[in-house]
């Protein structure tokens, strides 16, 4: 495998970037930064006659086919996220606005807006399907809609959190706790369980309540499976391990000591 530079995107005046989500599907990749800074770019691909690999987003990016700035949000734009299979992104700024974005007419316009005015979004993650979206904010409070707009119900959890994960039947919901802990929901917002998480303990001295998480995700299957007992749900932590496990019940977790630290994320290809 070889990898180089097929394209560099320059940021006017200089402005730092906080987000950054790639919708491989359609080419489409998203970035937010300072004083509400959003932009959609999309990579128009190379093709070759017969070449699949191109429709999915792998083959090299010659030229941007759009490059759109998006008006709306004020703050720093702290988390972005695609909705592929509806055409949707969704995005939120550090004082908690959400806008969620629609494309029309080859034109990204803004489609619902909404702000809680009380905290800031950690996370948003959409179903594997697209059907809805779960919300987290920082101060515990949960939030969870479907993609037409309509908010199914909302929560306040007794928890500071960082990261939201759906399961890839959208059954359940993994809450991902400043204090390094995991919590499974089911899809209606009661409580299951506290995942266990060997991969915190690091063996060398270091506190398992010293050791963070930086990543969760659950591959959804859409590229099929190797084999089916094979582990799906990856929890990466600051001190470089990744456990991997085959769902929410797994005796026997796999750990992989990457050597990297501190790791900052993890995610399935």
């Amino acid at each position: 495998m070889f990898i180089y530079l097929s394209k560099k995107i320059a940021i006017p005046n200089g402005i730092n970037l906080y987000s950054l989500a790639w919708n491989p599907d359609q080419g489409w990749i998203a970035c937010g930064g300072d004083s509400g800074l959003l932009k959609v770019l999309k990579l128009e691909l190379t093709t070759r006659a017969g070449d699949q690999k191109a429709k999915t987003g792998v083959a090299a990016p010659s030229n941007l086919s759009m490059n759109q700035t998006l008006d709306g949000h004020h703050g720093k734009v702290v988390c972005v996220t695609w909705n592929a299979l509806y055409r949707k992104l969704t995005t939120s700024d550090e004082s908690g606005l959400i806008i969620v974005w629609m494309l029309h007419k080859g034109m990204w316009f803004e489609e619902m807006i909404n702000n809680r005015n009380k905290s800031v979004v950690k996370d948003m993650k959409w179903t594997a399907d697209g059907s809805k979206i779960c919300i987290v904010y920082a101060d515990g409070a949960v939030i969870v809609g479907s993609v037409d707009g309509n908010r199914l119900w909302g929560k306040e959890l007794e928890m500071q959190l960082i990261f939201v994960e759906w399961s890839p039947d959208c059954r359940y919901i993994l809450f991902v706790t400043q204090e390094a802990q995991v919590w499974a929901y089911d899809a209606m917002g009661n409580k299951i369980k506290r995942l266990n998480l060997p991969g915190k303990d690091d063996g060398e001295g270091e506190g398992k309540d010293a050791v963070e998480i930086v990543g969760i995700n659950w591959y959804d299957g859409a590229e099929g499976h190797v084999d089916v007992t094979a582990p799906t749900l990856a929890i990466a932590f600051s001190n470089g391990r990744v456990q991997i496990t085959r769902g929410t019940e797994d005796p026997d977790p796999v750990i992989i000591d990457t050597k990297l630290q501190p790791l900052c994320q993890c995610k399935w290809n």
